[in-house]
């Protein structure tokens, strides 16, 4: 059974379905923002329904039973759309400071560098 460790959903600027294209393809020429540390590793994506569901996985190496859910459903008209990222595991629960970290560093890729790489 998967144990969730973090949940946040923001209004992001574009429609869901572009959305979803970015976090398919993170390094899309022209829109890249997903930057790295050297202690992780790019994401596969697991899971996917077009354009409401994707799934990646970690983004740790040595958290490799982590998973990455990104729901996507449309926000006020106009284009903009609603992004939910949740973190989950299978593995071994990390410490309190660990999640904080996992829940930083995610709401920092997906809240800040995704959301300014179209312009807001």
């Amino acid at each position: 059974m998967a144990h969730e460790l973090g949940s946040r959903a923001r209004r992001q600027p574009a429609p869901a379905h572009i959305r979803w294209r970015s976090l398919r393809d993170p390094y899309e020429a022209g829109r890249p923002w997903l930057e790295l540390f050297d202690d992780e590793a790019p994401p596969r994506v697991v899971a996917g329904y077009a354009p409401v569901l994707l799934v990646w996985s970690s983004l740790w190496p040595h958290r490799p039973l982590d998973l990455i859910r990104f729901d996507l459903s449309p926000g006020l008209p106009g284009g903009d759309c609603i992004l939910r990222w949740t973190l989950t595991t299978d593995g071994d629960l990390p410490s309190e400071s660990t999640v904080g970290h996992l829940r930083h560093r995610l709401n920092y890729l997906v809240n800040d560098r995704l959301r300014l790489s179209y312009g807001q």
